[in-house]
């Protein structure tokens, strides 16, 4: 008896120990992940001369707000933020409805649906190869989306990714809601909207975030259909910005009020506030979708 307790005595101490080690290590890399964030979030609130002479690192020197009162005065910012923000609405949106009219057939059985394993290695195959990023350019200019705003959204309408992660969630609903359904006189529509949908919140929310954060963080397709920075979303407007250093608007602005707003600011101060607000929206919503998000990944794995 005596042996059995030092034994569990012993076991638990192992056990505390590694709870403790695991805390550590994971609280150093999560701080090594912040770090970054703190840095630039300090910059963008200090003064110039304290970011030129590199004596912010994690808090502002000279705490000051015209990095900020001068990036939400630049029209070019403005103007591609707001592209971005209608980017986020409509292209997860858009996403989000293929996924579900794409996911939903092919989650049936293959009695039900004999061509299923046909547009599932279609799809899986889509997934490994594609056509290219010369021939995916010729489609969208030859269909006269160059410069448009639809060029941002139609060549990625359909994730084929995440059609799969759904159909895996799909399948993994008991079926007996789906007789019950039909039992009752629903149709095939009224049953994916009425019952499948809203029973699958948790992968509709883990989707939407990825979408989301894709669509907002994506700069190349900007970069690519656009030949004008007219249009262009904020992700490729920020690149376009940290490749090209120092303010270029110093060299042709004359007026006073401008120029002495200018001279409280450096490239490295806009820049880091124009980075940081680019960040805040996915920052802020992430925490509401967070408890969705490891319950969609985990349940949309359970059967292939």
């Amino acid at each position: 008896m005596g042996s059995e307790m030092c034994i569990r005595d012993r076991q638990k101490k192992q056990v505390d120990l590694f709870s403790v080690i695991n805390v550590v290590i994971l609280t150093g890399l999560s701080l090594l992940c912040l770090m970054p964030i703190i840095n630039v979030l300090a910059i963008s609130f200090s003064e110039r001369a304290a970011v030129e002479a590199g004596k912010v690192v994690f808090w502002p020197v000279d705490f000051t707000t015209a990095a900020y009162e001068y990036v939400l005065k630049d029209r070019g910012f403005l103007d591609s933020l707001m592209v971005s923000i209608a980017r986020v609405i409509v292209g997860p949106v858009l996403n989000l409805v293929l996924c579900i009219l794409c996911a939903y057939p092919l989650s049936k059985s293959d009695a039900r649906f004999r061509a299923r394993k046909v547009y599932v290695w279609i799809f899986l195959f889509a997934t490994l190869f594609n056509g290219g990023l010369i021939p995916t350019y010729m489609v969208v200019k030859k269909t006269g989306l160059i410069n448009s705003f639809w060029s941002l959204i139609i060549p990625g309408a359909v994730p084929v990714t995440y059609v799969i992660m759904m159909m895996n969630f799909f399948r993994s609903l008991p079926k007996e809601l789906e007789e019950a359904a039909l039992i009752d006189g629903a149709n095939q529509w009224q049953i994916c909207w009425r019952v499948i949908v809203p029973l699958s919140k948790a992968s509709i929310a883990t989707i939407t975030l990825f979408c989301i954060v894709s669509h907002w963080n994506a700069w190349f397709d900007g970069m690519l259909y656009f030949n004008t920075s007219d249009g262009q979303p904020l992700g490729t407007f920020l690149h376009n910005m940290v490749v090209n250093s120092g303010l270029d608007v110093m060299k042709s602005t004359t007026d006073v009020e401008t120029l002495a707003q200018l001279m409280k600011v450096s490239s490295q101060t806009t820049k880091a506030a124009q980075i940081f607000l680019a960040m805040l929206p996915i920052l802020i919503i992430y925490p509401f979708m967070r408890k969705y998000f490891t319950k969609g990944i985990v349940m949309g794995s359970v059967k292939g």
